[in-house]
């Protein structure tokens, strides 16, 4: 079992990985105690039959630099294979400025060849590669070092069992033809744009029962001060104040240290100081904003004239698609783009791309009249009127 703590070496198993179709990639990595991810092991393997191709690279060596590893991700000849890539690109992309590409996600591949909604590595490991996983070593501290014998097994069974669980995925997507079906819904993974968080637009994730606009251009404002001062300091964002203290401050509107001292969620470090005058900061700019500035939730779903039969039709024929494509349903279709073609609107994920071959184009069918749905036994049939 191999772990590389130096650059030298590195480059050595990089350059030797450029000669490989593909190489599996896996990361541990720590958030409890920061904003954002501290990478902890980096876990590599090309083509080859247990450990062989495989190592360990440990980022917290002093005198390893990662450059070469960001190389092999910019090189186009080599498939970068994940497993619900999401956090691991996103610390890449904090770190190096990178974007593996080609990249290859087993978990949205998985879905397409009908193993279910974001299917676990355990299962699809169980199910392809035959194998299972000791799970004693997830929840451990992968920044103490040196790393047990226990460590090091699980977090290189995360690539070796990833080589098989990749080549199954990628001989039946070639043999079904859904090969771009799975880079079509990479698009999001690769966009540099998923991975930043822009001050301004974090009171969207912020949840409220009041949709006043002075009450949301106050959230807005104490979520920009908070995700700004996480941000800036690598604190977790909770660190500084949680939702429900937002929330809080937002209804009170506080105007001095005195007013912070009251509030019951508000956690102690946050009364004075710098977070305290942010605050304070934030709750006059809310106040002081523009009528015309103030935000506005979105309420199209609220709006929408959505017919409860025809959302239930269109929910029977997601299903029945489903089953007949092997796609997992919440991959071709939500609930709520059901309900928005109900509604007549026609700009949704659903009726575009592989989705519009699998369901969308049957789906407006079945609004205009043009097919019915008729049960033959437990399957649900389409049929032409």
């Amino acid at each position: 079992m191999i772990t590389i703590t130096d650059t030298p070496s590195l480059a050595a198993y990089c350059d030797a990985a450029r000669g490989a179709p593909y190489v599996t990639v896996d990361t541990e990595f720590l958030r409890e105690r920061t904003y954002y991810s501290k990478l902890c092991l980096i876990q590599l393997a090309i083509p080859g039959e247990g450990d062989d191709g495989a190592v360990l690279v440990d980022p917290l060596a002093g005198d390893l630099s990662l450059e070469p590893l960001y190389a092999l991700f910019r090189d186009e000849s080599v498939v970068k294979v994940f497993h619900a890539a999401r956090q691991d690109l996103e610390i890449f992309w904090h770190d190096g400025n990178v974007i593996p590409a080609p990249l290859f996600d087993t978990q949205v591949a998985a879905m397409v060849c009908g193993f279910g909604e974001q299917v676990g590595y355990e299962t699809l490991v169980r199910k392809i590669a035959k194998a299972q996983i000791d799970k004693s070593s997830r929840f451990t501290d992968w920044s103490r070092r040196p790393l047990t014998e226990a460590q090091k097994v699980y977090a290189l069974a995360d690539v070796t069992h990833l080589r098989d669980v990749y080549e199954y995925l990628a001989a039946e997507l070639e043999k079904t033809g859904r090969t771009a079906w799975v880079e079509e819904e990479l698009g999001v993974l690769m966009d540099p744009a998923t991975y930043v968080v822009h001050p301004e637009d974090a009171w969207k994730r912020v949840k409220t029962r009041t949709n006043t606009g002075k009450f949301l251009a106050i959230v807005k404002e104490l979520a920009a001060f908070r995700e700004g001062y996480a941000q800036a300091r690598n604190v977790p964002r909770s660190r500084v104040y949680k939702d429900d203290a937002l929330v809080e401050l937002a209804s009170t509107k506080p105007q001095s240290e005195k007013d912070l001292g009251n509030s019951r969620l508000l956690l102690r470090e946050a009364r004075k100081g710098e977070i305290a005058e942010g605050i304070l900061m934030a709750v006059k700019r809310g106040l002081e904003a523009d009528p015309k500035t103030h935000p506005e939730t979105d309420r199209g779903r609220d709006q929408l004239q959505v017919n409860p039969a025809l959302a239930d039709l269109l929910r029977v024929l997601l299903k029945a698609k489903s089953e007949s494509a092997g796609v997992a349903q919440k991959l071709i279709a939500t609930s709520a783009e059901l309900d928005q073609i109900a509604a007549g609107e026609r700009d949704v994920p659903a009726l575009n791309g592989w989705r519009n071959v699998v369901f969308g184009r049957d789906a407006l069918r079945l609004i205009d009249g043009e097919v019915g749905l008729r049960a033959d036994g437990r399957d649900v049939v389409v049929f032409e009127i």
